[in-house]
């Protein structure tokens, strides 16, 4: 455990990446927003959508942990399993903390009624507009799915390169494509209609943690297979 803390330790160093410029621009979208709307003066609530800045951000995190650091991480004598599950540290205490901060500013949001200007930028229609537990929950799963699966993009990038990338991009479209035909040959489309007009957001957290379990996985094989 040890030597994880220090990977996620060596991680920190560059705070710039994966602290300051995802908390500020973040809150740089938020106060263009609020500018926005107030030169607006509508009444009506609205939604902006700004705050998945966030998780675009945590997406290149994780592509940067694998493809910047990862060379000199191994140098250092850290084996690869070492430096994956420690950079999984490393996301698992940034998703808390940004979650937090999440939630905490949704229920100030709720509570100051959209900060007097009906706007909602901490909220996110249904996913991220329930009980602030809840908002804790799945932006906590959302992050990590984002870090995660950019970390898998960064490693396909480290063993292949750009054709790798382009390839591993490729072969999500056939699966994407596989499904939808066959959702079409077997006339399940309704069935799948139903699935997710009865999905909670619990249920939809659910569905996301699965995909964390499956990037992280396809990360870790990748991973013992990348070349420095």
């Amino acid at each position: 455990m040890n030597i994880l803390i220090k990977v996620a330790r060596y991680h920190l160093v560059d705070r710039l990446q994966y602290l300051v410029l995802p908390i500020g621009v973040t809150l740089f979208a938020f106060l263009v927003n609020l500018t926005v709307f107030a030169t607006l003066q509508e009444d009506k609530e609205n939604y902006s959508g700004g705050l998945f800045t966030l998780f675009v951000f945590m997406f290149v995190c994780g592509t940067l942990s694998m493809t910047k650091s990862l060379p000199f991480g191994l140098a250092l004598g850290v084996s690869r399993r070492s430096y994956y599950l420690g950079t999984i540290l490393l996301v698992a205490g940034l998703s808390v903390l940004y979650a937090v901060g999440i939630a905490v500013l949704q229920v100030i949001e709720e509570a100051t009624g959209g900060w007097g200007l009906g706007l909602n930028y901490f909220r996110v229609p249904w996913l991220l507009d329930g009980h602030w537990y809840l908002t804790l929950l799945t932006s906590f799963v959302l992050l990590t799915l984002m870090f995660v699966y950019g970390m898998w993009y960064g490693l396909i990038y480290r063993r292949a390169a750009v054709p790798g990338v382009v390839l591993f991009g490729a072969a999500q479209v056939l699966v994407l494509l596989g499904v939808v035909l066959l959702l079409s040959w077997t006339d399940s489309w309704p069935k799948l209609g139903t699935f997710f007009s009865t999905l909670t957001v619990g249920g939809m957290t659910g569905v996301l943690a699965l995909l964390v379990c499956v990037a992280g996985a396809g990360g870790f094989a990748t991973m013992r297979r990348v070349t420095v």
